[in-house]
């Protein structure tokens, strides 16, 4: 039988009519940057349960999830409506292997995240873990439109911790943009421009790649760097590219 705990909201953001951050209190077992929880709210006498990764880092407090509204959904709209002071249903344990402790050895690791995906990112270089192990660290935030891009401020929190070691490359892809890529993840990779906007060379040699977002993404972005000789990375087999469907 699933164990769950009692979750008090603290605040609710709204970044815009579909994108919600949720922060809580909760009694959650110790778990590493980049895992996941299960949420949940008693609905229609059932309680209904989703993953959400873990926004901030393990030593932060509040905890923290970022979701979008799915409006036929039983779960995220009720989400969204909490308020500070109510409650809704945790799972303690986190869950997932998007996290440091399954990277191989690399000098340079590349984030590529799409909406809401970012999420698990920004707990990773909240921690201390990654700048002490790689040169370079590029994060590729890709949305549909410019004001879909979220937590900017954390982004540029970081940029001036880490100038020397960190670049930030959002992607734009439904409205024209300047100063952004205007294409998807994997045609940048293709086409290089990616590398270019970044300052530096996707090669299986020095890199290794976390994806995490939606499932054509991640399919098509994986076909592009197969082709630069980069492989899946499993435990049996060590790779340079891991990942994690994240809907």
């Amino acid at each position: 039988m699933t164990e769950w705990v009692q979750a008090t909201v603290v605040e609710c953001i709204r970044w815009n009519d579909a994108l919600i951050s949720l922060r809580f209190e909760a009694e959650l077992e110790p778990f590493n940057a980049g895992q996941f929880i299960r949420v949940g709210m008693d609905i229609d006498s059932e309680r209904i349960g989703r993953p959400y990764s873990l926004v901030n880092a393990p030593h932060e407090r509040p905890h923290e999830i970022y979701f979008n509204i799915v409006p036929e959904g039983p779960l995220s709209p009720r989400l969204a409506q909490l308020q500070p002071g109510d409650t809704f249903w945790v799972v303690p344990k986190p869950n997932g292997f998007l996290t440091l402790d399954e990277v191989p050895e690399a000098r340079h690791l590349w984030l590529f995240a799409t909406g809401t995906a970012i999420g698990p990112f920004l707990s990773i270089l909240k921690t201390a873990a990654p700048w002490s192990r790689f040169e370079k660290i590029v994060l590729g935030y890709s949305v549909r439109t410019r004001n879909e891009l979220s937590y900017q401020e954390t982004v540029h929190e970081l940029l001036e911790s880490h100038p020397a070691q960190f670049q930030f490359v959002p992607f734009i892809t439904r409205e024209p943009c300047e100063d952004h890529l205007c294409q998807r993840i994997p045609a940048s990779i293709e086409s290089g421009a990616l590398e270019q906007k970044a300052g530096l060379t996707l090669t299986p040699e020095f890199s290794h790649v976390l994806l995490c977002g939606n499932s054509g993404m991640l399919q098509d972005a994986l076909i592009r760097l197969e082709k630069r000789g980069m492989q899946r990375h499993r435990r049996r087999e060590p790779g340079h590219v891991s990942m994690e469907k994240y809907h």
